[in-house]
């Protein structure tokens, strides 16, 4: 029972709170300076909404029958016994006023009907929003267009409306209590700006078609000073003015002392050509400019913080600081990669910067541009004198595969993976190390691994679905660093393709073909064409090594001197 009671209160209080909500009070506000044609038509369409409880009609002093045609249509009229302003007439309409919603809609509209007024107060009684500005068609917006838009765009660049000047607007009395009605034509933009500036929400609604008297010259030449005085009036309050005259230039400053520190770096660590001093130089004198200027850049923007309404002005800071934001933000990287490429020995403190390398592949629908290395050099694990660990980026450059086995100086290595968290990491035992002459801590590019295994051979297993369980092959290659013209060959077993392999090949010289530990075939390439085959037989194993291709470049060479380039080992025939 007390649950049935908890559910039916829990019922009422939600009837209660949204009957609340719609039963806002919301009252309308005309301002009208001789507008005795057109005030009566806009007054009788406010009237046709449901929910509007009262219609105040602001004379700014007419000389015509404005005010007679305001009351005949049954609007409440308040009368200024000259002409003040647009801004100061909404200015009285709204303190006369007693709605929970006030709306501010001209006089002077001809084709004004019911539901473009409901579309300016409808959001704000549905609770989407707090303000209401609208937008609409019509014949011209030179004022908007040649004035109102470049300043904001300059001063205020997050406001983005299409029309900032729209003369129609609605709101919460709450918020636009805290708004500051300018006395003339700047009321318009003055309400966005202030808006802005307190962080409330404004929403722009389209309203169609708007029709009513064009402004003469003169008209549009005050319009456009007053609402030119309202923008710079509104910058120099919410520190605008200071962000883009002082803070502007300490940014600029504070940017060009930043990048003069990252070109220093750039001359030390990467050109050549220049004497280390003058490397130094450029980064001392961009590390004082920067110094300097992002102290004064910092207490500027402190004062205006902690004097400013800061609702929204994070946006347009942000924007104005974003030159130095990167800036800083290349330099910290910069400096991380140099910090992390420092090495110490013996007393000494060495950095030697190393960077990735940009692959691109640009016929590589899957993976057409990555990046690779750089590779650390680190001792081998413990108990794995005879293992070559090697990063997944490294393999795919030298373009081996893992079990493949290196032979170096006479003893074999396995090429084996990485650990998870190595990614980066070349693990050599002491003996390769000294080999190829690197240390614990070196770094190594993409573009210098292959330089590093430079004429390593390679045994490289065939693990083919066409080998069958009667034998196991292995190629053996030499790494090549120096690109240059080979061949595409294909390797046949008993007719059937195991492998294919691009290698360099010396015209002139023998090849041998090995088939249980005996040398089997010299083939001699000599004239090699395409589509030339060289053919060995072996028991009822017949053997067949076919050019199908030439390349301008080949990363492998087949071994003349060190033993075979094919080895074969098959099962004893009984």
């Amino acid at each position: 029972m007390h649950f049935i009671l908890v559910i039916l209160l829990f019922l009422l209080s939600s009837i209660s709170s949204s009957n609340s909500k719609e039963e806002q009070s919301v009252s309308v506000v005309i301002p009208a300076y001789n507008e005795e044609r057109t005030v009566s038509n806009v007054v009788n369409v406010v009237k046709e909404l449901s929910y509007v409880d009262e219609v105040i009609v602001v004379d700014d002093g007419s000389i015509d029958n404005t005010v007679e045609e305001a009351k005949n249509s049954g609007a409440t009229v308040i009368s200024h016994t000259k002409n003040q302003g647009k801004g100061s007439a909404i200015n009285t309409g709204f303190r006369h006023s007693k709605g929970d919603i006030v709306a501010f809609i001209d006089a002077d509209i001809y084709n004004f009907d019911y539901d473009k007024i409901d579309s300016i107060i409808r959001p704000i009684l549905e609770g989407k929003t707090d303000i209401t500005k609208t937008k609409f068609i019509r014949e011209s917006g030179r004022v908007t267009e040649l004035t109102a838009k470049p300043l904001l765009k300059f001063f205020f660049p997050e406001i983005t409306f299409d029309q900032p000047l729209s003369g129609q607007f609605a709101g919460k009395r709450s918020v636009l209590s805290k708004i500051k009605f300018e006395k003339d034509y700047g009321v318009d933009v003055g309400i966005v700006l202030d808006a802005d500036a307190h962080g409330i929400q404004i929403e722009e609604v389209d309203i169609g078609e708007i029709k009513h008297e064009m402004s003469p010259l003169m008209g549009l030449n005050e319009m456009a000073n007053e609402v030119v005085r309202t923008i710079i009036n509104k910058s120099i309050e919410y520190g605008r003015v200071t962000m883009m005259d002082s803070m502007g230039n300490y940014i600029r400053m504070a940017t060009l002392g930043l990048s003069l520190i990252i070109l220093g770096l750039f001359t030390l660590f990467f050109v050549q050509g220049i004497p280390l001093e003058i490397g130094i130089a450029i980064g001392i004198i961009g590390l004082i400019i920067a110094i300097y200027h992002l102290f004064k850049l910092i207490i500027k923007s402190i004062n205006i913080f902690r004097n400013k309404p800061k609702a929204n002005l994070l946006k347009p800071f942000f924007k104005m600081h974003f030159s130095v934001i990167i800036s800083a933000f290349v330099l910290i990287l910069m400096i991380s990669t140099f910090l992390s490429a420092a090495n110490f020995s013996d007393g000494k403190i060495s950095i030697e910067p190393t960077s990735r390398t940009l692959v691109i592949f640009p016929d590589s629908p899957e993976q057409p541009i990555y990046v690779r290395g750089p590779y650390k050099v680190d001792s081998a694990l413990e108990n794995e004198v005879n293992i070559i660990r090697i990063p997944e980026d490294a393999l795919k450059t030298l373009e081996l595969s893992y079990g493949d086995k290196l032979i170096i100086n006479g003893q074999y290595y396995t090429v084996n993976k990485t650990r998870d968290w190595e990614t980066n990491v070349l693990r050599l035992p002491e003996d390769v190390r000294k080999s190829f002459s690197v240390q614990v801590g070196d770094t190594i590019s993409d573009g210098r691994i292959r330089g590093i295994f430079e004429g390593i051979e390679v045994d490289h297993p065939i693990n083919s679905t066409n080998l069958s369980n009667i034998a196991s092959t292995n190629e053996y290659f030499i790494i090549n660093s120096r690109l240059t013209s080979g061949y595409v060959f294909e390797i046949y077993l008993d007719n059937k393709l195991i492998d294919n392999l691009t290698c360099a090949v010396k015209n002139g010289s023998e090849y041998s073909i090995s088939a249980n530990g005996y040398n089997i075939k010299s083939i001699l390439m000599e004239d090699i064409r395409v589509n030339n085959s060289y053919f060995t037989y072996y028991g009822d194993h017949i053997i067949e090594i076919k050019v199908v291709d030439k390349v301008s470049s080949s990363k492998y060479l087949f071994p003349n001197s060190l033993g075979s380039f094919l080895s074969f080992n098959f099962n004893p025939i009984y």
